[in-house]
């Protein structure tokens, strides 16, 4: 990794080191911003998580599904922003083939360990986990068509700096598919410095207006954010002051 950690990355990094010391998720008695209503899991459609492990198809601390978000197809690269025990790399590698290849990045080593080693059992080769920050991706310029993330970009103390990575390592034409925790208006400034409450992907959600203002920055085009409940379906209003889940997409130019 090529930066030094600031106090909310070390945070973060201890409360998921945590969640997989305990083999669990988010999602458990006192669920937090990150998760459904019940298991995280049922966020994806049956047909997508069938035949995984259920250790690993159980262990996710996202809030949405970034894989059908993003249409993946034969043959492409994907990149994973914060792939934590890798079900989302695991799910990508089934639909871009052997022809295709996946990047996952996260930044505690506790997560790499716990998602390499499912990797190895159950023969996926199309996919790798590397250790490194979403504000330095340890990924070539300009060398992958997707970027997904699930739940992970608002955990950044610099979302610009993320968002400026990913155009970097995004092909011309390349997309964004990404679920993540935002706001319809600030936080408390107290909630924004809890630190506990940025592990639980509270304290660092982007105000929506910002999230794609910061996109836009970056030189992304066709913008489109949609909030959503629990279960993943359209928010009918959207609650202020408060966090909630939203799928987001972006392209590169050409």
């Amino acid at each position: 990794m090529t930066q030094n950690p600031t106090p909310i990355h070390e945070s973060v990094r201890e409360f998921y080191a945590a969640q997989t010391r305990s083999s669990g998720s988010c999602c458990g008695p006192e669920p937090s911003a990150c998760c459904g209503p019940a298991q995280n899991n049922l966020l994806y459609p049956e047909e997508l998580i069938t035949n995984l492990p259920r250790d690993v198809a159980n262990f996710s601390l996202g809030c949405g599904d970034p894989i059908s978000l993003a249409g993946l197809k034969p043959a492409e690269t994907v990149l994973d922003l914060g792939s934590g025990g890798g079900l989302d790399c695991f799910l990508a590698a089934r639909q871009v083939g052997e022809a295709g290849h996946v990047i996952g990045v996260d930044m505690t080593p506790e997560m790499l360990t716990r998602a390499r080693a499912s990797a190895v059992r159950m023969g996926i080769q199309n996919v790798e986990f590397r250790e490194g920050y979403l504000e330095s991706l340890p990924v070539e310029d300009g060398s992958v068509d997707v970027v997904i993330s699930n739940c992970v970009i608002n955990l950044s103390p610099d979302k610009p700096k993320v968002f400026r990575e990913v155009f970097r390592t995004l092909k011309p034409g390349g997309r964004v598919a990404v679920s993540d925790i935002v706001t319809n208006g600030a936080l408390p400034e107290s909630v924004q410095k809890d630190m506990q409450a940025w592990g639980a992907c509270v304290a660092g959600a982007l105000d929506m207006k910002e999230y794609t203002h910061g996109l836009e920055e970056a030189g992304f085009i066709q913008i489109q954010v949609l909030p959503k409940d629990g279960s993943g379906n359209p928010l009918p209003s959207l609650p202020v002051g408060q966090v909630f889940s939203a799928t987001l997409t972006a392209l590169k130019p050409l």
